[in-house]
């Protein structure tokens, strides 16, 4: 079992707050993790999914009264949305017994429902967390190659081949269309997402262009937008936004748009190997969104991500703003011997970050210019992790 960071944030956010919703796509240990932070303490687990554990949710209140002095954990909790308001009425009575903090355990695959609704019933009672896939910090840097080619799901990860690891992408894409998302709500065919999916992984770490996807699908803009914003919410694809400020340039206003996990998008390109990615043109992309996912799953809440570009040609592939105005550039090589582009420096000298970096696929830390330093990946995500 792996340790995953998230662990420290959960148990923060339990010994503050009433309700915690621990937020990220199916398979991709919340479960497991939950069950951990909740050894050692009373608790009960219901799994919503199960018609046995829904029955006992039957008549909620007078369940849950008796769950009181308990930490209870309501897995797949967009099966059971009239539980909101009960959980409201139960958090406040707790309250004025003196419980504050540390009742609910909410795990949900992140729905447009599930957080309008927590937003409503439970604004002021509830704190959420976000659970992404494995990354280097929880796996090791001896993992890296197989986390870029399999992606974090422990179970694609942990496959005893590429090839089974692929085939459990393959079904678990299958059952994502055609079970959990309409389940989940939108009505969608199958089909059609899926195009529009793998559509977004051929075009992985571009600017994102509605209009030109919509076309290709054959269906309106509106139509397309909500795809993407389906598929967000899901924490399935990223939206990076573009770096926004007045410097007097005329800035790129499109964010970029990618596959979140690394082993989903070679699945959606019928990638098996690592030598099949290396030689595909996605390659470059997907070690440019390898390295951000994992950048960004180790970096602390008060990093927020961008990247620049200008219509001159000015480029920085990853921007984190710290609180104090401070800026880190970052520029992502898949070359053992990485070279800076003009466009680089250019906009180095718009922003003037307090840090540069180029993360290549190597293993060790070198000066590439002045106040430019190369570093592997995992070096990085350490120092973000720190904010150091």
């Amino acid at each position: 079992m792996y340790t995953r960071q998230a662990h420290t944030a959960l148990l923060d956010e339990l010994s503050e707050s009433a309700a915690v919703a621990l937020l990220g796509p199916r398979q991709v240990g919340k479960t497991t993790l939950a069950l951990e932070v909740a050894r050692g303490r009373p608790h009960v687990y219901l799994d919503l999914e199960s018609e046995r554990d829904r029955s006992k949710l039957r008549e909620a209140e007078l369940y849950l009264e008796g769950q009181l002095d308990k930490l209870v954990i309501l897995d797949e909790v967009h099966r059971a949305p009239g539980l909101f308001p009960v959980l409201r009425g139960l958090i406040d009575r707790a309250r004025r017994a003196g419980h504050y903090a540390g009742r609910y355990l909410l795990l949900g695959s992140a729905t447009l429902d599930l957080l309008k609704q927590t937003g409503e019933t439970l604004a002021g009672r509830i704190a959420f967390v976000e659970l992404a896939g494995l990354n280097l910090l929880e796996t090791g840097s001896d993992q890296q190659n197989a986390l870029w080619l399999r992606g974090g799901f422990p179970q694609s990860l942990l496959a005893a081949s590429d090839l089974r690891s692929l085939r459990w992408r393959e079904n678990f894409i299958r059952t994502y269309l055609e079970r959990d998302i309409p389940q989940l709500g939108p009505r969608i065919a199958a089909e059609t997402l899926r195009r529009f999916w793998t559509m977004l992984a051929h075009h992985q770490g571009g600017l994102l262009n509605a209009a030109q996807l919509a076309r290709n699908i054959g269906v309106d803009v509106k139509t397309a937008q909500s795809y993407i914003g389906l598929l967000c919410d899901l924490l399935l694809v990223r939206r990076l936004q573009p770096w926004h400020a007045n410097i007097g340039k005329r800035l790129v206003k499109a964010p970029k748009v990618f596959v979140r996990d690394n082993g989903l998008l070679h699945a959606l390109l019928g990638i098996e190997s690592r030598d099949q990615l290396l030689s595909h043109t996605v390659a470059g992309a997907s070690w440019e969104s390898f390295c951000i996912e994992s950048l960004l799953s180790c970096a602390p809440p008060q990093a927020t991500p961008y990247f620049y570009r200008t219509s001159a040609g000015a480029e920085i592939d990853l921007m984190l703003a710290w609180p104090g105005e401070e800026l880190w550039a970052v520029e992502f090589k898949l070359s053992l011997a990485p070279k800076l582009e003009r466009g680089f420096h250019h906009a180095c000298e718009d922003l003037k970050p307090s840090r540069k970096w180029v993360v290549y696929p190597g293993q060790e830390a070198y000066p590439l210019a002045k106040d430019v330093q190369a570093v592997p990946l995992h070096v990085l995500c350490a120092a973000v992790r720190q904010g150091i």
